[in-house]
C-alpha cells in the first residue's frame, strides 16, 4: 500500500515503543509526540521526526497532527493522577478536537475490553469514556479492546509474573477465577499496524483476544509451569480489591500508583462477545502457552535492552526500570582521571589471563562450586587478550555486547537459579576524564533466585566495589603495565 503519514503517541511507553519499530520497518512517515522527547532521540531511526507536546496543550496537538492521516491514541494517566478519569476525558477530546481541524483521516485507540452491561471499574470505564471522546470528534474511529496483554513489560502480565515468581503459596482474592481473553502482545500490534494500513475510511469497535478463555489463576499456573515452579492458589473471597492492592503493593511495589485500579479491573470478565469486526484484519492469534513461552523469552531481551540503556543518557531511569521489572541490581561509578580510552582499556581485557582483578579467590571458588553443580565451571580464558566481540567467551561469561571505548556487557553461563548480567561503560567527565559505571543485574527465578541474591549480598559488596577500584587504579597507570595502550 502507498506510505502513510502517521503520528504516534506513547512512544515511550509499553505499546508505543514497540509499535514505534513495527511502524519504521514498514516505511511509514512516521511522527512522534512526547512530553519528554529526549527519550525518543536515541531510539527513533533517522527520518522519524520528533515533536515536543502533550495531547492537554492544543498548539503542541496542532504541530503534531499536521498533514497526518493516520493518529494512534496510545496514552492514559492512570498512574500520574487520582483523577485520572477527568484527566483522559479532556485529553481525549482535545486530540480529537485536533484530529479534525487536521482533517486527520483516522484514529486508531487500544482500549479494554469489558462487558457494558456489567459495573465497570475505574479503570475499564475510563477506556471506555475515552473510546467515546474520541469518536465525538467526528473523525472515524478504531477502537481495539483487548483484556490482559501477555509480554514482557506489559503493566498485567507483570504483575502476574512477579506474584508467581516471588509467592509458592498465594493467597488469592476471587479475581484470580475471573475470566479473561488474553492476547500475546505481538498479536496487538498487528491489529494496530492493520488497522492504520486499511485503505477503507471505517470505524470500528473491534473487540481482540487470543483463542483461550481463561481465569487470571489460569494464567500463573501456566506461567509457574513453563518456568518450573510449584505454586499453590488458595482462594479466599474475604479479600477486597483495595485489600489486595495494599497487599500487592508489598509484594510488588512497581505497582503501587497503579495496583488498585489494575485489580479493580480485573474483577470484570474481559472476553471477546463480538468477533465479528476483529475479522477484517486477518489476525491470526497464538494460544495462551505460546505467548506465555513468548514472553519469557522477550524478557531476557527486555533486561538486556534496559541494561544498555544504562549507558547512555538514561542511566538512571533505566536502573529505576530494571528494579521496577523484579530485577536484583548492584550498580556503582566512580571517576578517573584519564580520558574515557584509557579509562576502558583494562575492561576490554577483563578477565582470563588478567583475572578480575579483585577477589581472584572468591571468583575461583565460584567457578569450582559451579562445576560440581554440573555447569561449565570457571573455564578460564578468552578468544583475544585485548580486544572482545559479540559472542566471545570470556571465562564462565559471554560478551552480549561490545562498543569499543564505551560498554562491555558479559551475560553469565554459570549455574544460577536466573539470569545474571555484568556490564561496564565509560563516559566521558569534566575535562579529559572519565565516569566508570560498573553495573550487575540478576534476574531471580522463583524464591531461591532471591535467597541466592540475598545470600551473597555481603560478598558483592566486597568485590564489587574492590574490583571498581581496581578498574579504576589500573587505567591511570595502564601504560606501563598491560599491552595494548598505544592509542
Amino acid at each position: 500500500m502507498p506510505s502513510v503519514s502517521m503520528l504516534l503517541t506513547g512512544a515511550t511507553g509499553y505499546i508505543g515503543g514497540l509499535l514505534l519499530s513495527r511502524l519504521e520497518a514498514g516505511g511509514h512517515r512516521l511522527r512522534c509526540l512526547a512530553r519528554r522527547p529526549e527519550r525518543l532521540h536515541s531510539r527513533v531511526r533517522p527520518g522519524t521526526e520528533i515533536v515536543a507536546g502533550d495531547c492537554l496543550d492544543d498548539d503542541s496537538l496542532d504541530t503534531a497532527m499536521a498533514g497526518i492521516d493516520v493518529a494512534f491514541y496510545l496514552v492514559h494517566s492512570m498512574a500520574g493522577s487520582a483523577s485520572f478519569e477527568e484527566v483522559d476525558r479532556e485529553a481525549a477530546r482535545r486530540f480529537g478536537a485536533a484530529a479534525t481541524r487536521a482533517g486527520v483521516r483516522r484514529i486508531i485507540y487500544l482500549g479494554g475490553l469489558g462487558d457494558g452491561r456489567d459495573e465497570l471499574s475505574p479503570h475499564l470505564r475510563s477506556r471506555r469514556e475515552t473510546g467515546n471522546a474520541l469518536r465525538a470528534s467526528g473523525v472515524p474511529v478504531v477502537e481495539l479492546r483487548c483484556s490482559i496483554v501477555i509480554g514482557a513489560g506489559s503493566l498485567s502480565f507483570e504483575m502476574v509474573r512477579a506474584l508467581v515468581e516471588r509467592l509458592p503459596v498465594m493467597i488469592c482474592p476471587k479475581w484470580v477465577s475471573v475470566k479473561a481473553q488474553p492476547i500475546a502482545v505481538e498479536d496487538v500490534l498487528s491489529y494496530l499496524v492493520a488497522a492504520a494500513e486499511d485503505e477503507g475510511d471505517v470505524s470500528l469497535v473491534c473487540e481482540i483476544g487470543g483463542p483461550d478463555v481463561v481465569s487470571y489463576g489460569d494464567i500463573m499456573r501456566e506461567y509457574a509451569c513453563q518456568r518450573g515452579l510449584r505454586r499453590w492458589l488458595i482462594p479466599v473471597p474475604l479479600l477486597t480489591p483495595r485489600l489486595s492492592s495494599l497487599w500487592l503493593r508489598l509484594v510488588t511495589p512497581l505497582y503501587a500508583h497503579v495496583g488498585r485500579w489494575l485489580i479493580e479491573g480485573m474483577r470484570n470478565r474481559t472476553v471477546v462477545v463480538d468477533p465479528e469486526p476483529a475479522r477484517r484484519y486477518g489476525v491470526a492469534t497464538r494460544g495462551l502457552r505460546r505467548a506465555v513461552a513468548d514472553a519469557i523469552r522477550q524478557r531476557g531481551e527486555r533486561v538486556e535492552a534496559l541494561l544498555l540503556d544504562a549507558a547512555g543518557a538514561d542511566a538512571d531511569e533505566a536502573l529505576v526500570a530494571l528494579r521496577a521489572s523484579g530485577c536484583l541490581v548492584d550498580s556503582r561509578e566512580l571517576a578517573a582521571s584519564v580520558s574515557p580510552a584509557r579509562a576502558f582499556v583494562p575492561i576490554r581485557m577483563i578477565g582470563g589471563k588478567n583475572g578480575w582483578y579483585y577477589g581472584s579467590v572468591l571468583w575461583r571458588l565460584r567457578g569450582w562450586l559451579d562445576r560440581a553443580m554440573g555447569g561449565i565451571g570457571f573455564r578460564p580464558g578468552r578468544r583475544d587478550p585485548d580486544t572482545c566481540i559479540v559472542g566471545d567467551e570470556v571465562d564462565f561469561w559471554r560478551v552480549v555486547a561490545f562498543e569499543a571505548d564505551r560498554r562491555l556487557t558479559l551475560c553469565a553461563e554459570m549455574t544460577l537459579p536466573g539470569r545474571a548480567w555484568l556490564q561496564f561503560d565509560v563516559a566521558a567527565g569534566p575535562g579529559d576524564t572519565a565516569r566508570v559505571r560498573q553495573t550487575a543485574v540478576f534476574d531471580p527465578r522463583g524464591v531461591l533466585g532471591l535467597l541466592y541474591w540475598m545470600s551473597l549480598l555481603p560478598a558483592h559488596a566486597f568485590i564489587f566495589r574492590g574490583m571498581l577500584r581496581r578498574v579504576v587504579a589500573r587505567s591511570t597507570r595502564v601504560g606501563h603495565q598491560m599491552p595494548g595502550t598505544s592509542r
